[in-house]
């Protein structure tokens, strides 16, 4: 596939195309306004929240090729705020305009398998896995893996969906019907002690900052909260930075990426294995909104435009807590808080289950 290249660094009042209208999106047009950038999202969905902020908006399919022609013509770079852009999508797409980042972390990414492939010949821990292609592949491979496994489905799937916790004694024919009868894999279950991620952006020269380690806690499947620092000695948080650095070269990646990993413990010590990655900006980071002088988004409008990024360094200690559902009734409580940052998504529907804004408490660093 033929990849077209941005001849030269954005200037102010070109336009950034946004594939997806979501509040990763809508965050990413904000962070873009005040750089002079423009953006352009295309989503299928007229009711996208980022539609508000942007300088123009598509609503169409990822697959209307007529739309993606008009899309490419009227943008200066193509990103994305969801990592399963369709196959066919970017690389039409890529063809006709600059698009960061590139195919090869999408196709990394959206397949588990190739991702937990990647991620080993790149020399990141891992914890272990099979490949699952039938329900007669499951027995064996629980066995090997010492008889305790989550079985996901290798394509699509977040926030818990599309997985299943076995053990020796389950059922593999009805945990293959579960997830769909898809190809899947089977990875290891690992006692961690904790979740922790890291942001990392890399600009299209090779610089690469990260920002530190943030501790999560997933409710119902759901990140909730994002606290940093993170419970990690310096010298875990420093190889934590260093394997998002490291996964980002390998990918030859431009723009911010997000590396979920495990803490799991070694004797007296801890270790880390590598989770998955997204390739966007994402939600363990928004903590980089109120605490950081240049936030995720504003790193990832940067890298994606050719310009250098930002510092990562953080000015303040900060908890970042989800809004899900009807959560976000809260809003006036967070306000009268003078430590408390509001966002709000700008979503007209309130579900249970569905991430309405967030919000970030900040304090002064612990020396």
């Amino acid at each position: 596939m033929t990849t077209k290249a941005l001849s030269r660094p954005l200037s102010p009042g070109d336009t950034i195309g946004i594939l997806g209208g979501g509040q990763l999106g809508r965050m990413l047009a904000l962070a873009a306004a005040p750089l002079g950038l423009k953006t352009h999202i295309l989503c299928p969905d007229p009711d996208s929240p980022a539609f508000e902020v942007a300088s123009s908006y598509t609503v169409a399919g990822y697959d209307d090729v007529s739309a993606l022609d008009i899309f490419a013509a009227a943008v200066d770079v193509v990103t994305y705020e969801f990592e399963n852009v369709p196959g066919p999508t970017a690389a039409h797409l890529a063809e006709r305009v600059c698009v960061r980042p590139g195919p090869k972390a999408l196709a990394v990414s959206q397949d588990r398998l190739n991702e937990k492939t990647f991620l080993r010949e790149a020399g990141v821990p891992v914890a272990d896995y099979a490949r699952i292609d039938a329900a007669g592949d499951i027995a064996s491979a629980l066995a090997e893996l010492g008889g305790t496994g989550i079985l996901k489905t290798r394509r699509m799937g977040y926030d818990g969906k599309g997985q299943v916790l076995l053990r020796a004694e389950a059922d593999a024919a009805a945990a293959f019907q579960q997830i769909g009868k898809t190809p899947s894999i089977l990875e290891a279950f690992v006692p961690f002690e904790r979740e922790v991620s890291v942001i990392a952006a890399r600009a299209v020269d090779g610089t690469v900052r990260a920002y530190d380690v943030a501790e999560n806690v997933h409710r119902d499947h759901i990140l909730k909260t994002s606290t940093v620092p993170a419970a990690l000695d310096a010298q875990l948080a420093a190889e934590a930075r260093a394997m998002a650095e490291r996964i980002a070269d390998q990918l030859d990646y431009v723009g911010v990426i997000g590396v979920e990993m495990f803490v799991l413990p070694q004797g007296s010590a801890s270790r880390l294995v590598v989770n998955e990655i997204a390739p966007r900006v994402h939600n363990s980071g928004h903590w980089t909104q109120d605490a950081c002088l240049v936030s995720q988004f504003e790193q990832h409008v940067r890298a994606i435009a050719g310009w250098p990024l930002g510092s990562a360094e953080r000015h303040s200690d900060v908890v970042m807590e989800n809004l899900i559902g009807d959560e976000v009734e809260r809003w006036q409580e967070i306000l009268r808080d003078p430590a408390s940052a509001l966002h709000l998504y700008g979503k007209s529907d309130t579900r249970a289950g569905r991430k309405m804004g967030h919000v970030n408490r900040i304090c002064p660093q612990r020396a």
